[in-house]
């Protein structure tokens, strides 16, 4: 264990980083992750036959949304000026894969930013076919998130 935690001050209440004296540098996160879908949902996400819409553009907005949040909803989380959000999807044969990749010129990286994209943009896609993912009693045996990882993450000082 540490010496001494960032996050807590000598009370043991919680904090945020003073980040104040770090220099400002070009940053760069990128995320990706999957969503296990049944064969039927994967043809109609790239034939665009979903019933509630586009699912690919709307989980690329609900991605994007997230990057630009996720100060507001992870605690001590920095709110970083976002200078770039680039949202890829692939759809495979037994899953969607999105990668988020986020850019930012400051004091603290955005692998934050690039975790919530993803994990938003999976979310939208679940919400989108989950009708067409749920079994007769209504549950959903064959759908999955999963391998929510950071692949890349760089700091040009």
């Amino acid at each position: 264990m540490p010496e001494e935690f960032t996050h807590v001050d000598e009370e043991g209440d919680a904090q945020m980083v003073d980040v104040g004296g770090k220099a400002e540098s070009q940053r760069r996160a990128v995320a990706r992750g999957q969503i296990r879908l049944t064969e039927s949902t994967l043809a109609a996400i790239d034939a665009d036959e979903v019933e509630k819409g586009d699912v690919l553009t709307t989980a690329r907005i609900g991605a994007i949304q997230a990057v630009k949040h996720t100060w507001e909803t992870v605690p001590m989380c920095h709110q970083i000026p976002i200078t770039n959000v680039e949202v890829e999807f692939t759809v495979g044969d037994e899953a969607v894969e999105i990668m988020v990749a986020v850019e930012t010129v400051g004091k603290t990286g955005c692998e934050m930013e690039a975790l919530e994209g993803v994990t938003t943009g999976l979310n939208v896609v679940w919400d989108m076919v989950k009708a067409n993912e749920k079994d007769e009693d209504g549950e959903y045996p064959a759908t999955a998130i999963e391998d929510i990882r950071v692949v890349e993450k760089t700091v040009d000082r």
